[in-house]
């Protein structure tokens, strides 16, 4: 059992440890960082202020301890000068405690003294680090920062984004479902075409049907051009003249009928239109024409 819990354990480790490094930003750890050197700093600019602190107390003791033992020395000169040896006597022992107690803060006073000088050199050492861990800090930033930007540019770019992905599946759904429909109209189209299906609208026609329904359109105006031929009364080679308004070929005559006919309407504009010249023999009555444009 103690295997299998120890296997959870680390597993529960590892996941954990992944969601951290996953949600962990350098540069929010790097500020946290820099924050708490400034934290530290802050307690030794204070342990140096406090220990500049004590000797200063210390020196003030000391000089009172020396005011002290200055006017317990003019006492005893001046108990000796009235003859007063036992006050002279006191006064001197008085004043030999006093530089004791001075002996001792001089000395504390020295102690604590070095112990604010390491303190200073300690407090510049750490400012300086501080300042080189500040420059690069910013520097690992900005650099992170421009990694990042230029990570996620190169992820849009190649579609490796999240977003980029979700917009080339809609682009590939899009373009197969195009494909698909146009496959499945290009079938019915076939469909239709072949008579397989009837088409309810009556609109589309087989092959079949379109070929006869050409064949019958083309039979018709074959006809009607045949039949507006023989109204012209012209051969198969002078109709395309007449309808076109230009002159017979040099050496070959217009029939009679033809010579009394005015020209064509299609060649001359109102005003140059003139009545043909009287004819000796009288010319057969012009057939009635229509607009041949």
């Amino acid at each position: 059992m103690s295997g299998i819990f120890q296997r959870i354990s680390m597993i529960f480790r590892a996941k954990t440890d992944k969601a951290l490094d996953k949600m962990e930003d350098p540069r929010q750890t790097l500020d946290y960082s820099y924050q708490r050197q400034l934290e530290l700093l802050q307690k030794v600019r204070r342990g140096v202020a406090d220990v500049a602190t004590s000797r200063k107390r210390i020196e003030l003791q000391a000089n009172q301890l020396n005011t002290q033992a200055d006017k317990l020395t003019n006492q005893a000169q001046k108990a000796l000068e009235v003859g007063r040896e036992d006050l002279a006597r006191e006064a001197l022992t008085r004043r030999s405690g006093l530089q004791q107690q001075l002996s001792d803060l001089q000395v504390q006073h020295a102690q604590l003294q070095g112990e604010e000088e390491k303190l200073t050199r300690a407090s510049q050492r750490l400012q300086a680090k501080v300042d080189a861990f500040r420059t690069k800090k910013e520097t690992i930033k900005a650099t992170y920062s421009a990694a990042e930007a230029q990570t996620r540019i190169n992820e849009a770019f190649s579609g490796i984004s999240e977003e980029m992905g979700d917009v080339g599946l809609a682009v590939q759904r899009a373009e197969d479902k195009t494909a698909q429909l146009q496959a499945r109209a290009g079938a019915i189209d076939e469909l239709l075409a072949s008579g397989a299906l009837d088409d309810p609208t009556g609109t589309a026609k087989d092959d079949i049907t379109l070929e006869l329904e050409q064949l019958a359109s083309t039979s018709d105006v074959e006809n009607e051009l045949a039949r507006m031929k023989a109204s012209l009364g012209a051969g198969p080679a002078a109709a395309p003249q007449a309808i076109e308004g230009q002159p017979s070929p040099s050496g070959a005559q217009p029939p009679p009928s033809q010579a009394a006919q005015p020209p064509s309407l299609d060649a001359q504009t109102p005003q140059e239109y003139q009545a043909p010249p009287a004819q000796d023999q009288e010319a057969p009555p012009a057939q009635p024409q229509g607009d041949l444009r």
